[in-house]
C-alpha cells in the first residue's frame, strides 16, 4: 500500500495525474489554483483527490513548529495548513516550500520534493532590524502581506527574515 501524501500546489500543477490518485489537500488550494492555473483546476477533477481541512489540534501543532523554528513569518496560510493535514494524518507532505520542508525535517515530519532538490540542511530564522539590529519576536501568525512584518519597536525600521548564525 503506498504511503498517504499531501499535496502542496506545485504537485497539483506538475504532475500527471495518475501520481496524484488519492492525495490529500485542502479545499483552499482550489482558490489559489483558479488564481495560478486555472486550466489545471478542470484536470483535478478526475484526480480522485481527497479534499480536507486540518483539525484545530493539528493547527496548533503545525503553528508552534512554525514559530519554533522561525519559519512562521515566511508561511501562507496554506503552507501551515498543509503541514497541519501532514500532521494529522501521519502522512508525507509533499512540497517545493523551502520552509515547509525545513519544518518537517526539524519536526521528524516525512517529506518529498515535487520538482526541485529540496533542502540540504536546517535554517534556524529571526527577525531583525536592519537599522538598529534588535531581534524581534516570531510572529504567531503569518503575515497579511507577504515581506511585511512590522516596524522596529526601537527605531521604526521595517523588520526583516535573517538567518541565524
Amino acid at each position: 500500500m503506498a504511503p498517504i501524501a499531501v499535496l502542496d500546489t506545485a504537485a497539483l500543477i506538475a504532475w500527471p495525474l495518475e501520481a496524484m490518485r488519492g492525495g490529500i489537500v485542502l479545499e483552499s488550494q482550489k482558490v489559489e489554483l483558479g488564481r495560478v492555473a486555472p486550466e489545471r483546476l478542470l484536470v483535478l477533477e478526475a484526480a480522485d483527490l481527497k479534499w480536507h481541512s486540518p483539525n484545530d489540534d493539528s493547527m496548533g501543532k503545525a503553528e508552534e513548529m512554525a514559530i519554533g523554528t522561525g519559519d512562521m513569518a515566511g508561511l501562507s496560510s496554506i503552507d501551515l495548513n498543509l503541514l497541519a493535514l501532514a500532521m494529522e494524518h501521519e502522512a508525507t507532505l509533499f512540497t517545493d516550500d523551502y520552509r515547509l520542508q525545513n519544518i518537517c525535517e526539524k519536526g521528524g515530519i516525512p517529506w518529498a520534493t515535487v520538482s526541485t532538490r529540496g533542502i540540504s540542511s536546517i535554517w534556524s530564522w529571526e527577525i531583525r532590524c536592519p537599522g538598529c539590529g534588535a531581534e524581534q519576536e516570531i510572529p504567531s501568525q503569518t503575515p497579511v502581506k507577504k515581506g511585511d512584518f512590522g516596524v522596529c519597536n526601537a527605531c521604526g525600521s521595517p523588520l526583516r527574515v535573517k538567518r541565524k548564525n
